[in-house]
């Protein structure tokens, strides 16, 4: 098979269930660190993988990412590496709560930045987030070329790049993203070229009900703004 025939897929996985008792958007902040429950859904999604092609694991720098990554690593042999463009969207509200019944849109000091979705204007604007994950995805496939890949990441950039790769719009109802708790958004390579995007679940019954997709959203939860 030539070079420009090869098949290459590249998983973009996210990260288990955090510790997070308190509800905070904890964002590119460190020491959040994967829950008993979140440390479950990694080894199930290593076990789902565990007779794939997979030559290449890498991961964002944070720690639930390093840590969810892990086990798929360590079952296929393989060094974890680590690639900072998979990281987290910064957002200004980090290190607080920012959910539904909390108050937080009563706050004159918080309204400068929901002043616009498209952009977003309380974060890492889209497009620099498509930059930087295609950048991701195009490197782990030429690390794994002909075989396979495993990139952990977080919701919001998986979603926008997968967004981007099939022609929808950037901004989007954040209750509607398809990309749960340790869930595997797969892009097939065709030589360098993307030809087609997968979507699963391995750990979808460890997924609290109310972290599942088109759930209502809970006080203090982040996941309008990504995780």
């Amino acid at each position: 098979m030539s070079t420009s025939e090869e098949i290459t897929v590249v998983h973009l996985m996210r990260h288990g269930e955090v510790h997070n008792p308190d509800g905070v958007l904890y964002g590119r902040r460190p020491g959040y660190h994967l829950s008993e429950l979140g440390r479950q859904m990694a080894d199930r999604v290593a076990e789902h993988l565990a007779d794939r092609d997979i030559t290449h694991v890498v991961a964002s720098p944070l720690e639930r990412a390093q840590e969810t990554a892990a086990p798929v690593a360590k079952s296929h042999g393989l060094t974890l590496d680590t690639d900072d463009r998979l990281i987290e969207a910064a957002n200004v509200f980090e290190g607080k709560t920012f959910g539904v019944g909390d108050g937080a849109l009563r706050k004159p000091a918080n309204w400068r930045h929901l002043t616009n979705p498209f952009r977003p204007s309380w974060g890492e604007p889209y497009i620099d987030q498509v930059v930087r994950m295609m950048g991701a995805l195009n490197a782990a496939r030429d690390a794994a070329r002909g075989h396979e890949a495993v990139c952990v990441s977080h919701q919001l950039p998986i979603w926008i790049v997968r967004s981007f790769v099939e022609r929808r719009r950037l901004w989007h109802d954040p209750r509607r993203r398809q990309c749960t708790l340790a869930s595997l958004t797969s892009f097939t390579y065709q030589g360098d070229k993307i030809v087609s995007v997968g979507y699963s679940e391995p750990a979808r019954d460890l997924v609290p009900a109310h972290l599942l997709p088109g759930a209502r959203p809970v006080k203090g939860g982040a996941k309008a703004f990504g995780a």
